[in-house]
């Protein structure tokens, strides 16, 4: 019925004229099917949402994606964050993708950092690409960097130069 071939064996095909025998493909002595078998990606769950009548004090950290609506006093750390029109943020937000619809008081450290028209910010930026939609109002200095998520300190950036 089964039968376990050793590794020097060659596997033994059926004879095409016997109907009894059902085909079995051979599977080579070299193939893990753990390395080859192709990977499902991470399946991600829907993004929390805070709404607009919530006020929260303290930090915030997720592996997954956020989006708030309401206030948050204290720093945020997500994979995606995106910061509602209705929003006010008064700490620092790290992120992968970070998009601010609201108002930020306070850094603003991610690898994708996108301002929309309605964004208020008045604090710092430090990004590896960064878009800025015409009518967002922004205070502060924008810094490139490979690495902007990194948990090490940040320079702070010098004074422009007065002449």
């Amino acid at each position: 019925m089964f039968s376990k071939t050793r590794v020097t064996e060659k596997p033994q095909t059926p004879a095409a004229s016997d109907p009894t025998t059902s085909f079995e493909s051979p599977v080579s002595p070299s193939y893990d099917r753990a390395e080859s078998a192709p990977t499902a990606p991470a399946r991600r769950s829907a993004p929390s949402i805070l709404s607009s009548d919530l006020t929260v004090t303290g930090n915030i950290r997720t592996e997954g994606d956020i989006q708030i609506e309401g206030t948050v006093e204290g720093d945020i750390r997500a994979h995606q964050l995106v910061i509602g029109e209705s929003a006010t943020i008064r700490g620092e937000i790290v992120g992968d993708e970070v998009v601010v619809n609201g108002r930020v008081v306070g850094r603003v450290r991610g690898l994708k950092v996108r301002l929309s028209a309605s964004a208020r910010v008045e604090g710092d930026i430090i990004h590896k690409t960064i878009a800025i939609e015409s009518g967002a109002h922004f205070e502060g200095s924008v810094q490139r960097q490979e690495d902007p998520i990194a948990n090490g300190p940040t320079k702070k950036l010098a004074p422009p130069a007065t002449e």
